[in-house]
């Protein structure tokens, strides 16, 4: 009698294990996800709007969530991980936003809170451990970029009695909120602070692009969400002896009158001078044309209305002999759209970046899994492409004008900076970051046999936009169109029975302003989305 009571009782209480393994939930499955790869922008005082610390936060931002990782629009990474695997990658593998798309479709269980892993904590004072041999701290300073974007440079004298060599370096952002990125010189010409000392009332002076001095040495940079850079053992970055710091910070537009106080912390490298391998960063590939053809016509020249696109071709690797890469760092205004670098030497291809939709806002210094050997002789390559036309959405001009190479927001550039040191043999065998890439894999597309979004037509869309799906059975259906932070733009359906089999509808897409958008189906079962462009 004992053992027919038990197994109803058992066969009911696995079916609703089975069901509970069915639908993530947030304290087992999506906080680890969210606060190893979000929280450290989505916190108090980061640069992200909004925290992903709690249960509460996750659910409030769920349709958000959904879109940014179903589109990969979040976490950021515009490097195209399929072209070259990269150090330290912001990526979230396929089983990682499955897990996500499951959890929102699935109701956005908590699960026991008990189970949840610990908030991460973050330090204010950087990630580095130890203290550091030198720390440099801009003047505090009162943002002044109110209706466009501000570069201020701050001039510190470094102090330093003799040559020392980075062996690790880390910008500690005085106000999260307002410092979008960073980048460090050494300039031992005094240009920087002569240009310093022309505003004496004012802290630094403002300069977009370079640091006013094309003598000054680039020593390193930040961007939110980057590890600080460290060397390998043995490698270090020169900063001569009494050479003053320059610092440039990059304020957005609207953060007038927040206060910043950011500092570098530089820790150099113990070794005895002789037996450090000097690292350098240098625009290898650069349109001024330095050791490197730029093609066609030898200047960045890009006519209103019009779109075109560039190739720079370098054999300085001919005069240099064999060199380890450790680092790359592209580099292009508003007008750029995509931009890629490789190696060519015997037919063989050495695959470095390939930015396939770049984002001026999101540019990074981007170092290797392992360190890469360059071969004396190796031909080097990068293909950039712009837009400077009105479906352009970052387009700074309208209408658009005639576009240049040059220093100011409005202008263009087409570098790629290269962070390298001479090879010895074995640097191909020496990790920078040895952990295990995460899996990529292809999104399944569906045979018409389950509920399925398909890729929409035309994309770019100009005034009709074709949406295209399957149903596997009669649902009810909404559709609408978001910004890339998930606010609403428009709903074309809402709630509207479509019946099973495949649709391709279409909507009037004329009212929205051009750019880029997330296009988004709900059924009562999922959620899906769709990345579109729309140029008028």
């Amino acid at each position: 009698m004992l053992k027919r009571l038990l197994l109803p009782a058992l066969s009911l209480l696995l079916v609703s294990e089975n069901a509970s393994a069915q639908t993530p939930v947030w304290s087992t499955d999506i906080a680890p996800i969210l606060f190893n790869n979000c929280a450290s922008c989505h916190r108090p005082t980061g640069i992200a709007p909004f925290g992903l610390l709690t249960y509460q936060d996750a659910v409030n931002r769920a349709s958000q969530i959904y879109a940014a990782v179903s589109s990969r629009y979040m976490p950021p990474w515009p490097p195209d991980p399929k072209f070259s695997r990269l150090a330290h990658e912001r990526l979230l593998s396929t089983s990682d936003i499955k897990k996500i798309q499951d959890w929102v479709s699935g109701g956005k269980p908590q699960g026991d809170p008990n189970l949840a892993p610990p908030p991460p904590s973050f330090n204010a004072d950087g990630d580095l451990p130890g203290t550091p041999d030198m720390v440099t701290r801009i003047p505090t300073f009162t943002s002044t970029a109110t209706t466009g974007d501000v570069y201020q440079c701050f001039v510190v004298p470094s102090g330093l009695s003799a040559d020392q060599y980075i062996s690790a370096f880390e910008a500690i952002p005085g106000n999260r909120e307002i410092v979008h990125h960073v980048l460090v010189y050494a300039d031992t010409t005094g240009a920087c602070a002569a240009l310093d000392a022309q505003t004496p009332n004012d802290p630094g002076y403002v300069s977009f692009g370079g640091v006013g001095s094309n003598d000054a040495i680039l020593i390193g940079g930040w961007v939110p969400g980057t590890q600080p850079l460290q060397m390998p053992d043995s490698f270090g970055i020169r900063v001569p002896k009494n050479a003053d710091i320059v610092i440039q910070i990059h304020y957005p537009q609207g953060s007038a009158g927040k206060v910043d106080s950011t500092k570098i912390k530089f820790y150099f490298s113990q070794m005895p001078a002789n037996d450090i391998r000097p690292v350098r960063i240098d625009a290898v590939l650069n349109h001024q044309g330095v050791y490197c053809t730029l093609m066609p016509g030898g200047s960045l020249n890009i006519p209103a209305n019009q779109t075109k696109t560039y190739m720079e071709v370098s054999n300085i690797s001919q005069l240099v002999g064999d060199i380890s890469l450790l680092g790359i760092a592209p580099h292009m205004h508003l007008i750029g759209r995509s931009i890629n670098a490789y190696g060519v030497k015997n037919c063989d291809t050495l695959k470095l970046i390939d930015i396939p939709a770049w984002d001026f806002s999101w540019q990074g210094f981007y170092l290797f899994r392992k360190l890469i050997k360059v071969p004396a002789g190796t031909t080097l390559y990068s293909e950039a492409f712009y837009d400077n036309t009105t479906g352009n959405p970052l387009n700074p001009n309208n209408p658009p004008q005639l576009v240049t190479a040059g220093e100011e927001t409005t202008d263009e550039m087409m570098l790629t900076f290269f962070i390298w040191a001479f090879y010895e043999p074995g640097d191909e065998n020496k990790f920078i970051d040895p952990s295990t890439p995460v899996e990529l894999g292809i999104s399944e597309q569906a045979d018409y046999a389950v509920q399925e979004l398909f890729a929409p037509y035309p994309n770019p869309s100009v005034n009709r936009l074709y949406v295209k799906y399957y149903l596997q059975v009669p649902a009810e259906v909404t559709i609408s169109i978001t910004d890339m932070q998930g606010k609403m733009v428009k709903e074309l359906a809402k709630g509207q029975h479509v019946t099973q089999g495949y649709h391709a509808e279409p909507y009037d897409v004329s009212g929205i302003p051009a750019g880029l958008y997330l296009l988004q189906m709900r059924t009562p079962d999922k959620v899906f989305t769709e990345k579109i462009s729309i140029q008028h």
